[in-house]
């Protein structure tokens, strides 16, 4: 868990935009031949009109409207009409290349860096939590494995384990040509630490467990909540049956009645492996009336974000999306809604938890610790 944040005050104001106005920054990582690049493409086909912004550790950063360029982030220069970049990312450069995907007017929603197959992913997470753009939040580390050759690479770079370690999401790509992937995923599940794991083919991964592809409705999670509101839970798993990539499930939360913060961070505290994402707007009723929080989980990154409740807005609701692979999501609608508080005053200390993970505007240009 990254480290948090030191008392701050729950009536201050929120970073810019807070979570609904931040682009999610992915790190995508993998060895060599693993399917990054196949991965980013896919994303990029099917992002459902989000605009992706890419930088890619070995070749730049390039501005991305979804399938303008999809197939071509394998030559050293991409041209478009804004130009292009070329040149290797470095801590200094990353945040040069954030604020220039990240400038108000361009659109952005999502931005993914794909890093060598040789990288350090640790190294690239600690760049995005240390990064002192206020418009960009952490949006986890995809370690994408390649099935049919996952011994061997093992056998070669002892340090996957590591990384898988670290990821929040891994995608264990080339499934279909792995003899025994079931003995695969079951190896990658030992080692990681309590990641979703997701067998692929051809890096189809559903761009719905990264990121929203409605940018232009409001957001309450991964998924639009509209999109949550409109379909059960059966119809948005039916679009997908049959698909190998199939392998997540998905739960939307509404509550009129206030959260109780100590048993929300209890509940937060006990998520279990492979709930991969934690989205939404949290109402903590008389603990602080004047705020809602927003609140983004990935893997074990844990962030509030505390804003204004708009202007006029009634009743004022608990929205979260939560996303994982292999979750019991009834049980955590339960466990959610245990988290009711109906008391109408607030306990002195209540906040204490919630306030460890809220992070003052004198630490945006902290260096925060990589989850671990």
């Amino acid at each position: 868990m990254s480290q948090p944040s030191r008392n701050p005050d729950p009536n201050s104001s929120p970073s810019p935009g807070g979570t609904g106005g931040q682009i999610p920054v992915l790190v995508l990582a993998g060895f060599l031949g693993s399917g990054k690049t196949t991965l980013l493409n896919h994303l990029l086909h099917h992002s459902g009109g989000s605009r992706i912004g890419a930088i890619v550790n070995d070749f730049g950063a390039i501005e991305i409207d979804a399938m303008a360029v999809a197939g071509a982030l394998g030559d050293s220069t991409v041209s478009l009409g804004n130009g292009c970049l070329c040149c290797a990312v470095d801590a200094g450069e990353l945040d040069l290349y954030l604020d220039r995907l990240t400038r108000p007017g361009v659109g952005i929603d999502v931005i993914v860096i794909e890093a060598s197959g040789l990288a350090e992913p640790q190294e690239l997470v600690r760049m995005v939590l240390a990064s002192e753009n206020p418009r960009v939040v952490y949006g986890g580390l995809v370690q994408v494995v390649d099935a049919a050759e996952f011994d061997d690479t093992r056998a070669r770079h002892p340090e996957i384990d590591r990384h898988l370690a670290l990821a929040d999401l891994v995608v264990v790509n080339k499934a279909d040509r792995a003899g025994d992937a079931e003995r695969v995923l079951a190896t990658v599940r030992s080692l990681v630490d309590g990641a979703a794991v997701v067998p692929a083919t051809y890096g189809r991964v559903d761009p719905e467990f990264l990121f929203e592809r409605r940018p232009h409705e409001e957001r309450i999670g991964q998924l639009s909540f509209d999109d949550l509101s409109t379909a059960d839970e059966d119809d948005l798993h039916g679009r997908h049956a049959g698909h190998l990539h199939a392998g997540y499930d998905s739960l939307s939360f509404v509550s009129d009645a206030p959260l109780d913060p100590r048993r929300l961070m209890r509940f937060l505290d006990s998520r279990p492996d492979g709930l991969y994402r934690i989205k939404g707007y949290v109402d903590f009723g008389p603990h602080d009336r004047r705020n809602r929080y927003a609140v983004h989980a990935v893997g074990r990154f844990l962030r509030f974000y505390p804003e204004p409740w708009p202007a006029g807005e009634q009743p004022r609701l608990t929205q979260l999306v939560l996303i994982g692979s292999g979750i019991d999501a009834p049980l955590l609608g339960k466990e959610l809604q245990a988290c009711k508080n109906d008391a109408p005053h607030a306990d002195e200390h209540g906040m204490w938890g919630v306030l460890r993970y809220v992070r003052e505007p004198e630490d945006e240009q902290g260096s925060e610790e990589p989850p671990v």
